[in-house]
């Protein structure tokens, strides 16, 4: 069997309520080949008894009996015909086909004039069939049961400017006599004009928002950029001065160690020399001492006129020289006291 065969056959082998190979096939008056299972379980749901594909209705509700001749050549071709390609079942949020039994596929539009939601099946009716060609076909659309008017349960296809709301053909003949009626195409134009109004607007100060956003964005990364450069000036004029201090630190240290290692080492040398003439002085007095106590009277008196003599020239300096050294003294002092 060749392939555009093999799809033929799969097209009159097809359940349009299942889209799968037909299982137990029956006929309907109108000709059309369904399950078993699945035009009664239709038929089981509602007291109008009608073909699903071409919506033949039919009363009483038809007898219906397996076709044993379709049967046996479903039964000996299913082997050789490959599955329909699965439709996507309907899935949380979707919208699910009114007409599929059991597991429903998900619709792909929604009839306003059936109030209907049909999948990609069902829907070809309306695309083929003349009775249905003058219906008004949307996207899947749910809770079909509010397009029609509550008070009649009609189509609601009338909108009533009077009391601003939609209503059915009866109520235009009943309540809403008197009152300013359009169709729904027309009120729907002349609000879409006022709402591409309103669009218009608010796109226009959208528009103007994002043109202040970007000047205050601007605005922000101007002010960073002027505080960085300042923080980086006053950054720099800081580690001048820093840097000043720290040279002039360096150059009075250096000067006052200088200075501090010049009297050091002269108040060093005095001491020393303080040192030594305390030496002298102490073993002068060690001598005189010793001579102090000689019993021969004429050494004493020849050892002490030369000791004496000696002595004064040596040790007995004048008023100002002993003034003068008595100043370094206490100079040194309190330099090394100092530090």
């Amino acid at each position: 069997m060749t392939e555009e065969h093999i799809s033929e056959s799969q097209d009159l082998l097809t359940c349009l309520v299942c889209l799968d190979t037909l299982k137990d096939p029956v006929t309907t008056p109108c000709g059309h080949n369904y399950c078993m299972d699945c035009i009664t379980g239709c038929w089981d749901q509602t007291e109008e008894y009608s073909c699903p594909q071409c919506r033949e209705t039919f009363t009483p509700r038809p007898i219906l009996c397996r076709n044993t001749v379709l049967s046996e050549v479903v039964q000996k071709l299913k082997f050789r015909i490959p599955s329909p390609v699965p439709q996507n079942y309907v899935g949380p949020g979707d919208v699910g086909c009114d007409v599929c039994i059991g597991r429903k596929f998900r619709a792909v539009k929604s009839c306003l004039t059936c109030l209907v939601s049909f999948c990609e099946t069902h829907i070809q009716p309306h695309y083929e069939g003349a009775a249905w060609k003058t219906h008004k076909l949307v996207g899947p659309t749910g809770n079909l049961l509010q397009k029609l008017c509550p008070k009649h349960q009609r189509g609601l296809e009338v909108f009533c400017k009077t009391d601003q709301t939609c209503i059915c053909l009866l109520c235009v003949a009943t309540g809403h006599r008197s009152h300013e009626t359009v169709e729904l195409e027309v009120e729907r134009a002349e609000k879409q004009g006022k709402l591409k109004e309103i669009l218009d607007e608010i796109r226009g100060r959208i528009q103007e928002t994002q043109k202040n956003l970007e000047e205050a964005k601007q605005n922000v990364r101007l002010v960073k950029i002027s505080a960085e450069r300042e923080v980086q000036e006053v950054e720099k004029s800081l580690a001048d001065l820093i840097h000043s201090i720290e040279e002039t630190r360096r150059r009075l240290t250096g000067l006052i160690r200088d200075q501090e290692k010049s009297e050091v080492k002269k108040a060093e040398g005095l001491v020393e020399q303080l040192h030594k003439q305390m030496e002298e002085l102490k073993r002068k007095d060690e001598e005189l001492s010793e001579l102090s106590k000689a019993e021969d009277h004429i050494h004493f008196l020849q050892v002490r006129e030369y000791k004496y003599e000696y002595m004064c020239k040596m040790y007995l300096v004048p008023e100002k020289q002993k003034a003068s050294l008595r100043q370094k003294a206490q100079a040194s002092s309190d330099l090394l006291n100092a530090k």
